[in-house]
């Protein structure tokens, strides 16, 4: 990766740099050196990949023992990042590379921020937007690693099913999106989302459908785990750590 420096270093380079240099993890992308160029220009030297896991999916559903695999190194990864209180704030396809042997590792920390207690205030423009979490949508200022956790559920919705969970165009749109397969949240289902700045009395009201009819062929210990994964309430949603313990039990 070259990083034209004319302005000085981009926060994010600075970001995913400063990331980088100090992970060691088989599910997470090593950053082998850092050079200075003439021309004022940055090289991030990275391992090399093949592909990335948008160009490997290719609009097609993996086979079962597949998918499985990669969640559970995607998982690995992303449970190492929030150990270190990381959040990486814009896991996608695109940001997961896969190697020759089909084992693949997180990308891009250029978003990445460290969390702590009291959770800090963050901006929202993160995530790409199909894979981006309702409170994220909804203008919660104070999100957790949780929303890693969204993102990886529609990943892994993808990765069964050959075609993306929640394909908005705007943000109303994807909320919209999600609520037609989630059903419409309320306060038994997030008790907390009347307090957020984009929350609007008057969406519409959709049932839930069942995950198993979205996601044709899903398993049942797959349904299971996905939808731990895809609870409204963050502080609900299931930890990388935990879905990983859930993983390795099946």
């Amino acid at each position: 990766m070259i990083i034209s420096i004319h302005e000085g270093v981009p926060s994010s380079a600075i970001r995913e740099i400063s990331v980088l240099k100090e992970f060691r993890h088989p599910n997470i992308i090593r950053l082998l050196e850092v050079v200075y160029e003439e021309r004022k220009k940055l090289c991030l030297v990275f391992e090399n990949m093949q592909q990335d896991l948008k160009k490997y999916m290719n609009h097609t559903a993996l086979p079962h023992h597949q998918a499985m695999k990669m969640l559970n190194q995607i998982l690995s990864g992303t449970a190492y990042c929030h150990s270190h209180r990381i959040i990486h704030r814009d896991i996608k396809p695109q940001n997961i590379l896969v190697d020759v042997d089909g084992n693949v590792k997180l990308a891009d920390f250029g978003l990445a921020r460290c969390f702590g207690i009291p959770l800090r205030q963050y901006t929202h423009e993160v995530v790409t937007l199909w894979y981006r979490a309702p409170e994220i949508l909804l203008r919660d200022d104070y999100y957790s690693s949780s929303v890693d956790i969204w993102s990886i559920g529609c990943i892994f919705a993808e990765m069964l099913a050959g075609r993306p969970l929640f394909t908005g165009d705007s943000e109303i749109d994807q909320l919209y999106k999600i609520f037609m397969i989630l059903g419409t949240p309320d306060k038994l289902t997030w008790p907390e989302i009347e307090n957020l700045q984009y929350f609007n009395i008057n969406w519409p009201k959709w049932k839930p459908k069942s995950i198993e009819n979205v996601v044709e062929g899903i398993f049942s210990s797959q349904a299971d785990i996905l939808k731990k994964m895809l609870v409204y309430e963050p502080f609900n949603r299931i930890s990388a750590r935990m879905a990983l313990d859930m993983l390795n039990i099946d």
